[in-house]
């Protein structure tokens, strides 16, 4: 299993255009061809970005399935002209993912992207596997997942909440109780954390 990461700069203040065109689009056909995992936009962090993630058994099936999509009427959007930026990342899944996560777990979804040094990446799984089943009772755990092409030694993992203030504390008594992060893992060499709230068409609410 694969997933690809997309994201999108938009032009400030099109947001609400590209929701429009996105749910019309979508209600073409695409979702026919391989399901959608998330689509958010972002809070906090850098702003006007647009967060979709689809995953695929392999990337040759990735390449299939696009050029299927791309023979729809009304696929891919018309949102050419809203964009002033376009990233794609092929990412491989965490051995402890729950791949049927779905519906609403939100409305806040923290992404968070590490760098580690290099051959860290099986040492913080197997930091993560002893401590993840503890930490995902107390909010939940959308995924982690690990580069393998482009940018290399990128861990990237979402957690959803139902408020800022459970995020806070949360994480505060996590800390506090030593519970994560996960005991005996590398330190990464970078954090970044960016906040995302989910379309109305996504499957993670």
């Amino acid at each position: 299993m694969i997933y690809e990461f997309r994201t999108y700069d938009l032009q400030p203040r099109t947001l609400p255009q590209y929701r429009t065109t996105l749910e019309k689009s979508l209600a073409g056909g695409r979702l026919e061809l391989s399901p959608l995992f998330a689509y958010f936009y972002s809070e906090f962090g850098l702003l006007n970005q647009a967060l979709h993630i689809w995953p695929y058994e392999s990337v040759e099936e990735r390449f299939a399935i696009r050029e299927q999509a791309v023979k729809k009427q009304d696929w891919p959007p018309a949102t050419g002209d809203l964009l002033v930026g376009q990233n794609a990342e092929i990412m491989f899944p965490a051995p402890f993912n729950d791949e049927s996560i779905t519906g609403d777990h939100g409305p806040f979804y923290e992404m968070r992207t590490y760098t580690y040094a290099t051959g860290d990446i099986p040492k913080v799984i197997d930091a993560w596997s002893k401590a993840i089943d503890e930490r995902r009772k107390h909010s939940t755990f959308v995924g982690a997942w690990f580069s393998e092409l482009g940018k290399l030694n990128k861990w990237v993992h979402i957690w959803a909440y139902k408020s800022l203030e459970e995020r806070e504390q949360v994480r505060a008594e996590m800390i506090e109780r030593k519970i994560w992060p996960a005991p005996g893992g590398p330190a990464p060499r970078s954090q970044q954390s960016e906040l995302f709230l989910p379309f109305p068409f996504s499957p993670l609410k």
